[in-house]
């Protein structure tokens, strides 16, 4: 399929728009080796001697550091705006053996943050799954924010700003905490929460539920459709639930431009929670998200691919050329109620297939969900 073709897959409105694109995030990684990161364990250091374990450590942020170079070097010569650093870009500098040794490296750091800022390129982080404000456990809530110094001091190392544009983003944690998520939330220190944001997760935190939170804690939300349509079992990112709970989480952002959204598409089908290597299927409502990161397998061709297909709104950006062309499903439900899974369309482009994808039913949000979406949507 061309582009001609694809391009008459796009509702009419696509090209009359007059708002600024949204900007394509890079996430961590590339599937080339371009931007690629090392790693160590908490087991293979502590087998090492003191010294020698100094001696990696100072090797690995050295390394690291290039890395990191490289990493904005690739998003200026591609046109990506966006950058999440991955959360283990300095392993151990949580402990004090790492902090020290990372104190060496500030003139390094802040000259790369330096790099950072003169690129226009926005840099956020998302803290690993170890981090539960919500939890039972003292201790775990203890070290989760010692988690967040970390990341924060990293920040500051680079010069970035205590404000959501240099975003920490974790979940709700534990379900059904969502008076503790809040209290902690207020307590934390202004380096970790000048800068944190909140996600809705596809089980434990509906999007109704932490918008809820977000608005009391006084952080941005960050919206995900996919973990949305997986909480509520949904079968269209064009539910108007979708558009509803985008409008209301930019609200929740002290800067409304500066608001974020996740997109990622199921693997298998519209709701495997596993991700798929490219972005097929988009909220309609998505052109109004300033900032999207792409969570797709393949990194950088999965932008690359949006900006081919959805040309009258990312324009003619250069980025690395994928190999196939899959068009991206803005499709209204009858239409997209003869749609195949991805595999099955690439196959019919070589032979006829006899049978077709088995549709998942619609399904309606719970009552209690509704209400919650329909009482937090209106400020209540």
């Amino acid at each position: 399929m061309d582009l001609m073709q694809m391009s008459d897959l796009l509702p009419n409105n696509y090209e009359k728009s007059t708002s600024t694109p949204p900007e394509l995030g890079l996430v961590c990684i590339t599937t080339s080796d371009k931007v690629r990161y090392r790693a160590l364990t908490r087991k293979r250091l502590l087998q090492l001697p003191t010294a020698e374990q100094e001696q990696v450590l100072r090797e690995l942020y050295t390394d690291n550091l290039q890395r990191l170079n490289a990493a904005i070097d690739f998003c200026k010569e591609n046109n990506i705006r966006l950058y999440r650093i991955p959360s283990g870009l300095f392993p151990f500098a949580d402990t004090e053996q790492g902090e020290a040794i990372l104190d060496e490296f500030k003139e390094q750091i802040k000259a790369t943050g330096d790099r950072v800022r003169l690129s226009g390129i926005r840099l956020v982080v998302h803290p690993d799954q170890f981090v539960v404000l919500s939890s039972d456990t003292p201790s775990v809530i203890e070290n989760s924010i010692k988690i967040l110094q970390m990341h924060a001091r990293n920040m500051d190392l680079l010069g970035m700003p205590r404000s959501p544009w240099a975003m920490m983003e974790i979940h709700g944690g534990k379900g059904d905490r969502a008076e503790r998520l809040i209290n902690v939330i207020r307590d934390l220190p202004d380096e970790i929460r000048s800068r944190l944001a909140l996600e809705n997760d596809e089980y434990a935190y509906s999007a109704a539920e932490i918008l809820a939170v977000c608005r009391e804690a006084g952080v941005p939300m960050v919206f995900d459709a996919h973990h949305h349509v997986i909480h509520e079992k949904l079968d269209t990112y064009e539910d108007a639930s979708i558009a509803e709970i985008l409008a209301a989480a930019r609200t929740t952002w002290p800067v409304p431009e500066w608001q974020l959204v996740h997109i990622s598409n199921g693997r298998e089908e519209f709701g495997d929670p596993h991700h798929s290597d490219f972005i097929t299927a988009m909220p309609s409502s998505y052109r109004d998200a300033p900032w999207i990161e792409v969570e797709a397998k393949l990194k950088e061709d999965a932008i690359a691919k949006l900006r081919e297909i959805w040309t009258p709104v990312f324009g003619t950006a250069p980025a690395p050329k994928p190999t196939e062309d899959k068009p991206i499903d803005e499709t209204p439900q009858k239409t997209k109620q003869k749609k195949r899974s991805l595999k099955k369309v690439e196959q019919s482009e070589e032979q006829p297939q006899k049978t077709k994808q088995k549709k998942q039913p619609a399904k309606k949000v719970a009552k209690n969900n509704s209400e919650l979406l329909s009482a937090n949507l209106s400020g209540e």
